[in-house]
């Protein structure tokens, strides 16, 4: 059976939520105070942050692992679907700041000015993404939510991008030089390509049905179980650690019913004990089915 853990994915969102609501609002105000583009751009990547918690507390309640009638297999893609509102955030952000960028190259603007007051709150606000980061990074992994660790990604892109306009800020402060803020914030505008690739790359496996879990690795476990002859056509699908649909063709050593089912709960059973939560469909077959592919043949 499926673990629901909607109510804690939703109490992180939350926390996080008005944290990265404050950190946008300093970034923001430091930005137009210090006239810093770089700081803008960034207060702009953590508008996205508030966005995507909003975002995930919505296909948070949607995403009920527990099967319904119109919904069989549950609605965890609902997660994933939301990550890749995070990935789409993120492009929108990336745009945004290389937009923002070339403009200054070309036209030129305002000198930046920067003081000790401005840095010191943009250290706090270091301190509050490092936090928010890795408190989401920790519950994600602990209870595999793809909407954790995908905001958790995205925070942590955040980090490098405040280090960075920080860096920038400080060559400013310490030696005048103005064209430091400018020339920041390209790769301000690669850090949150990368974690815009990094979202996509880990959610569209689940979306797509590719395979979960190696055919092979389920045919070891299967092969274990006593009085199972034969086992092919494997096929899983799903994300491992949240939720994972295993189909299968099964030959069993079994003269009736009731035992030739004893079997498969037995199958059924040491699955789950390898890869919960997991759940099984099984076609038993006549031994004069008997094949020797595990799995289908890959895509020419």
């Amino acid at each position: 059976m499926a673990i629901d853990n909607r109510s804690t994915v939703r109490r992180v969102l939350v926390i996080t939520l008005l944290l990265n609501l404050f950190v946008m609002g300093l970034k923001g105000a430091v930005g137009f105070w210090t006239g810093s583009l770089s700081l803008l751009a960034d207060a702009i990547h953590s508008f996205t942050d508030s966005a995507n918690n909003v975002l995930g507390l919505v296909t948070s309640q949607l995403s009920s692992p527990q099967p319904d009638r119109d919904h069989p297999y549950g609605h965890q893609k609902y997660e994933a679907i939301g990550a890749l509102g995070i990935a789409a955030f993120l492009g929108i952000a990336c745009f945004t700041i290389l937009e923002g960028a070339v403009e200054r190259l070309l036209t030129g603007g305002a000198e930046v000015q920067i003081a000790a007051p401005e840095l010191g709150l943009l250290l706090l606000v270091l301190g509050i993404n490092i936090f928010v980061a890795f408190y989401e990074r920790r519950v994600g992994r602990r209870i595999g939510s793809p909407i954790l660790l995908a905001d958790a990604q995205h925070t942590m892109s955040d980090i490098w991008v405040t280090i960075t306009v920080l860096t920038g800020l400080l060559g400013i402060w310490i030696f005048g030089i103005q064209w430091l803020d400018v020339v920041l914030a390209f790769p301000v505008a690669l850090l949150v390509f990368r974690s815009a690739w990094n979202v996509l790359r880990d959610n569209l496996p689940w979306l797509v049905d590719e395979m979960a879990i190696a055919p092979e690795a389920i045919h070891a476990v299967v092969m274990q179980v006593p009085g199972v002859l034969n086992c092919h056509s494997i096929a899983s699908r799903g994300l491992l650690g949240r939720q994972v649909f295993v189909d299968m063709h099964l030959i069993v050593n079994a003269a009736d019913v009731e035992t030739a089912h004893a079997i498969t709960e037995a199958v059924e059973a040491r699955l789950e004990q390898h890869y919960h939560p997991v759940r099984v469909t099984i076609h038993v077959e006549p031994p004069s089915y008997e094949k020797e592919e595990i799995s289908y043949e890959p895509q020419p």
